[in-house]
């Protein structure tokens, strides 16, 4: 009996092919528990509570209460034993005995000296505070400016596969016809060459898209292969505060501007050390020796000793630590100027992409979509020339990007100018609505 070979089409092979190897990552990354969506605020707190190198800021601070813990410890008391044997020749008469003495020596430094060393511990230690005070918001809102990463670049990918597809779905369309004679078959290479430009948008939005999730993990302290699925948030922008008032209130609380000045007054306690370190410590301490050897001498009493300033004045460290200072001076100076130019330029930021986000209608971005919907029935049926086609196509496409563009600038400044004046001003609210059809 003869067996009948059955022949299986190679599109069938390859539609199985297709399935087994996408369909099995699928099911792998149902069974492992794919996380829901979070939402902008969980994500926030995810980074404030989770990043690894706020570690690093921590223990900054823990190096910064031990060196003031050690800035006012007293120098150590030194104990001195020494023994030996005492021999007395006297009128050809000898005698010898053990000669021991014991003494123990307390250094006293000069007044103030301990008083200024844990003046300049405690400004360490606020410095790592600060430190630690700014990169906390600095990170919540870089946080913050990831996930609208995230959001606009779902929203760029969503719109560029949106209009590439209906660039593929012409082409296959008018393939099929085979259409003949010149203008038809330019038309088709038209349309065949936008779809790969429109590819390769949705494609590069698609990489900005991991980026920003890989960032995003790394912020959280996360694994980089965790998948995560961030919320729709809609941004609601308020008017730019006064200047003068910004300017004011970075001069108080800006962290850069509270770090240099905490260096001034450091480096101001710095001259002070080096004045008191010219003048000589004093160690005293009781003695007590004891010596045999024809008799008994026995000796009791207390020792001062310090050194004497002859030579070394501490002058040079004295010239060192007041360049310091006037270096200090310098730094406070060229900060307070240049967060007051950031503080400027962020608001000007701020205020023009406001006003280009006014210039839009709320529906704008709905109206480009319709259009494009409804140049791509009628010019199928031959209503609409390709080029208002390819135009309409290409012009939602850019309007979306551009819509999503201003609104991540102007959450940039509005930010920027919140941790340049260390307040929250509020300046950009997130919403959440139940639907959002438009980025």
């Amino acid at each position: 009996m003869k067996r009948k070979s059955i022949f299986v089409p190679g599109w069938l092979v390859a539609g199985l092919w297709f399935g087994l190897s996408v369909g099995f990552p699928l099911a792998q990354a149902a069974q492992s528990g794919v996380p829901g969506s979070a939402a902008l605020e969980t994500l926030v707190a995810d980074v404030l509570t989770g990043n690894p190198e706020l570690g690093f800021y921590r223990a900054e601070i823990r190096a910064a209460q031990g060196g003031h813990r050690t800035a006012g410890t007293r120098a150590n008391p030194s104990l001195s034993v020494m023994g030996g044997r005492r021999s007395v020749t006297a009128g050809g008469l000898s005698a010898e005995g053990v000669a021991w003495s014991v003494s123990a020596q307390q250094t006293f430094e000069w007044p103030g000296r301990i008083a200024l060393r844990k003046a300049i511990a405690n400004r360490d230690l606020a410095l790592a505070e600060l430190g630690l005070e700014q990169f906390r918001a600095a990170l919540e809102a870089r946080a913050r400016s990831v996930v609208y990463r995230v959001l606009g670049a779902q929203e760029k990918e969503t719109a560029a596969m949106e209009v590439a597809g209906r660039f593929q779905e012409l082409r296959e369309v008018l393939v099929q016809r085979d259409p003949a004679g010149l203008t038809p078959r330019l038309e088709t290479r038209i349309i065949e060459a936008t779809e790969l430009t429109m590819r390769r948008k949705a494609t590069e939005a698609r990489l900005a898209l991991q980026a920003a999730l890989l960032e995003l993990n790394q912020l959280r302290g996360r694994p980089w292969s965790e998948p995560m699925k961030v919320e729709w948030v809609g941004l609601t922008f308020a008017p730019v505060p006064d200047t003068d008032a910004l300017l004011s209130a970075a001069r108080t609380n800006n962290f850069e501007l509270r770090m240099r000045q905490v260096e001034l007054e450091q480096q101001g306690f710095r001259v002070s050390l080096a004045k008191k370190n010219g003048f000589p410590s004093v160690t005293v301490g009781p003695y007590f020796s004891n010596e045999g050897g024809g008799g008994r001498e026995q000796q009791i009493g207390i020792g001062v000793s310090f050194p004497l300033p002859l030579w070394n004045r501490n002058k040079g460290g004295m010239e060192t630590a007041e360049a310091r200072r006037q270096q200090a001076e310098v730094s406070m100076f060229i900060a307070q100027r240049t967060v007051e130019r950031q503080i400027v330029q962020q608001a000007l930021t701020y205020q023009t992409k406001l006003s280009e986000m006014g210039n839009w209608r709320p529906e704008s971005v709905d109206e480009f979509r319709e259009a494009a919907a409804l140049a791509d029935r009628h010019y199928r049926l031959g209503a609409v020339p390709v080029a208002t086609y390819v135009e309409l196509q290409k012009q939602y496409l850019e309007a979306v990007e551009a819509l999503l563009d201003t609104r991540y600038e102007a959450l940039e400044a509005g930010q920027q100018i919140e941790v340049l004046t260390g307040l929250q001003l509020h300046m950009v609210h997130t919403e959440t609505p139940k639907t959002a059809s438009t980025p």
